[in-house]
């Protein structure tokens, strides 16, 4: 099967009409000679040789007045309708009127008659009605053409909606799917476990005040989970916020072994990027890096805006072990989250995002994310007063 492109597509269309307007154009004389001949020459006989060249003559001539007509016509499309008319009905009759004095001059000559002047006005008045017919068959095809244009067009506007509903439609299911998951791997046992174990340890060690702190946080880290909706994009800012809420939590549980190091620039604040993005990745460091490093260690997260898209770099300083081992742990344990994310970018912007991973010389492992810059429509001085981010745009804890 040959697929052909565009370039040969519109050749092949322009032949199909160029050969559609010869035939159309050449149909319509032999038309005119069939109906000049059964109803003038047999009927007014004879008919002999000289009759039918003087037929065939004129059928010639007219041909090629009516392209110049053709061209004519063409030249003046784009103009406004009463400028049309009257230069339009002009040239028909001018081109009848020339043909006229040709069809006379000819049969004149071929047949020896001189009596074919005194009837120029019954020629001429057949002249135009022909001409006219041809001008009303000129219109009716061009229009027809045009409008079977349009109705491709609009066809190809009504697939490329489908089309991107089609994709709509999938992009919400995947993404629903992972919120599944996402929420599964957020309230699993061990996190609530661990969660519970820290509020009932600050019970006992008579802490109410930060007992009654940690249930808070628990309380709208859970409440967002659920409320939040994964088929929308909301701002960088608004998602740091969101991540901010988990890492309270780990905070209150890890106190000074959990450092953490945001830097995100003004443009980036602002860029939208889906809901619950980077979520996944944040608890994999938590939970394969620094749970397992007996110091702790620094959750890094950078954001930038480069050429129209946003670049998102997260980095963990890993679980302490030797690089070999954290190779071997990252590809195993935080796949899971990376391919639920590498998923929904899939979803949402097809080829145009990029997901690099590394591993870092302690071990770590460094997450690169960029996809198109999409901003919201918000006031910059605004996110900065309003956001998490300190006018420095860094947040050092």
């Amino acid at each position: 099967m040959v697929t052909m492109g565009p370039d040969n597509k519109h050749q092949s269309n322009r032949g199909s009409a160029i050969y559609r307007f010869w035939l159309l154009h050449v149909g319509f004389w032999i038309f005119v000679s069939a109906v000049s001949f059964l109803s003038l020459t047999l009927w007014y006989g004879p008919y002999d040789w000289s009759h039918l060249l003087h037929m065939l003559l004129q059928a010639v001539f007219g041909l090629a007045l009516t392209i110049v007509l053709y061209f004519g016509f063409i030249r003046i499309w784009h103009a406004n309708f009463s400028y049309r008319t009257i230069l339009g009905l002009s040239m028909v009759i001018a081109v009848s009127f020339v043909w006229t004095f040709f069809r006379i001059e000819a049969f004149i000559l071929l047949t020896d008659q001189q009596t074919e002047w005194g009837e120029f006005g019954g020629w001429h008045f057949a002249s135009m009605f022909i001409f006219l017919c041809w001008t009303g068959l000129f219109h009716g095809i061009r229009y027809n053409d045009l409008l079977q244009a349009e109705h491709s067009i609009m066809l190809k506007a009504e697939a490329e909606t489908r089309e991107e509903q089609l994709k709509r439609i999938r992009a919400q299911s995947i993404a629903r799917d992972a919120q599944i998951k996402m929420l599964r791997y957020q309230l699993n046992p061990h996190f609530l476990c661990n969660t519970l174990n820290a509020i009932n340890s600050l019970v006992e060690v008579d802490e109410p005040e930060k007992a009654q702190k940690m249930t808070v946080q628990l309380s709208r880290f859970l409440r967002h989970s659920l409320d939040n909706n994964p088929d929308t994009k909301i701002t960088l800012r608004n998602e740091v916020s969101a991540i901010n809420l988990y890492l309270e939590i780990e905070k209150t549980r890890f106190g000074d072994r959990l450092g953490l190091d945001f830097k995100i620039e003004d443009e980036a604040q602002i860029a939208l990027v889906p809901s619950l993005l980077l979520q996944p990745i944040i608890e994999n460091s938590m939970k394969h890096a620094i749970s397992q490093n007996e110091l702790g260690g620094m959750i890094c997260l950078e954001a930038r805006v480069r050429e129209g898209r946003l670049i998102l770099e997260l980095s963990d300083t890993g679980s302490g072990s030797k690089i070999g081992k954290s190779k071997m742990e990252s590809s195993k344990g935080r796949g899971v989250g990376l391919r639920n994310t590498n998923e929904r970018l899939k979803a949402l912007y097809q080829q145009s995002f990029s997901i690099d991973i590394d591993i870092l010389a302690s071990g770590g492992l460094k997450t690169t994310i960029s996809i198109p810059w999409e901003y919201a429509s918000m006031n910059t001085n605004f996110v900065k007063s309003e956001g998490i981010l300190s006018d420095q745009n860094e947040l050092h804890i």
